[in-house]
C-alpha cells in the first residue's frame, strides 16, 4: 500500500492496533494463481513477532499456504468519511470546492506462515485464543475429537507496514477543523477516527 511520510505508522502504533482490532484478512498469494486466497479471520498476536489462529480444514489456504508459505495479515478500520466542505476553513473560499478524504488506519503484517496438524499444537493454539477472548471454558484438547475439523496456523511476522491516514498532510488548524466537525457529527466510526487524529496531532484539545 502507499504509504506517505505523514501517515506512516511506527511499529509499536501499528502492533497496538494490530491487538486492539484483532480480526483481519490473511492472504495467501500461493504459486501460478489468477488471484490470492483471502480469508476473514479473528487472530491473536501472541507478541511482536508471533500470530496464532485456526481455520476449518476445508478452507482453500491451505492449498495456496503449502504453494507458498510466506503470507499478508491484512488489518483495517477505525475509518471516517471527510466531507469537502470540512477542508475549506470558513473565510478560505467555497466550502463546495472542497475536496473530500477518508481517514482510516491500516497495518499489513508480512509474515511466514506454519501449519500446525498435531492435536496438542492445535490445543496450545485454542488455549492462547481462549485465554485472551473468553472465560470459563473447558480446556480444548476435551474436544479433541473435533480437531480433525481444524488446523493451526502460526505466522511469524518478517515486517509491519502501519499506515494511519489522519491529515498528518494538513496544517494544525486544518486538522483541528476537521476534528471539530468529527465530534459533530459523532457517526460511526467518528470517535475512533477523532482518538487517532488528537493522538497523532497533540497540539489539538482532546
Amino acid at each position: 500500500m502507499l504509504i506517505h511520510p505523514w501517515d506512516a505508522g511506527s511499529e509499536a502504533e501499528s502492533l497496538a492496533f494490530v491487538r486492539e482490532n484483532a480480526f483481519g484478512q490473511l492472504i495467501a498469494a500461493g504459486r501460478g494463481r489468477d488471484v490470492p486466497v483471502v480469508v476473514p479471520t479473528q487472530f491473536l498476536l501472541v507478541d511482536d513477532r508471533r500470530i496464532v489462529l485456526h481455520l476449518a480444514r476445508p478452507n482453500p489456504v491451505w492449498a495456496a499456504i503449502e504453494e507458498n508459505a510466506n503470507v499478508v495479515l491484512a488489518v483495517a478500520g477505525d475509518w471516517a468519511y471527510v466531507r469537502g466542505s470540512w477542508k475549506v476553513m470558513p473565510g478560505e473560499g467555497d466550502p463546495g470546492a472542497g475536496i473530500p478524504t477518508t481517514y482510516y488506519a491500516a497495518v499489513q503484517l508480512i509474515c511466514q506462515a506454519r501449519v500446525v496438524t498435531d492435536p496438542e499444537g492445535k490445543a496450545e493454539i485454542l488455549r492462547q485464543q481462549i485465554a485472551a477472548l473468553d472465560e470459563g471454558l473447558v480446556d480444548p484438547a476435551e474436544h479433541v475429537r473435533q480437531f480433525r475439523g481444524i488446523r493451526g496456523l502460526e505466522l511469524t511476522v518478517s515486517e509491519i507496514k502501519g499506515k494511519f491516514k489522519y491529515g498528518g498532510n494538513a496544517d494544525a488548524a486544518h486538522r483541528a477543523y476537521v476534528a471539530e466537525r468529527l465530534a459533530e457529527r459523532d457517526g460511526p466510526g467518528d470517535a475512533a477516527a477523532l482518538g487517532h487524529l488528537r493522538r497523532r496531532s497533540p497540539v489539538l484539545p482532546g
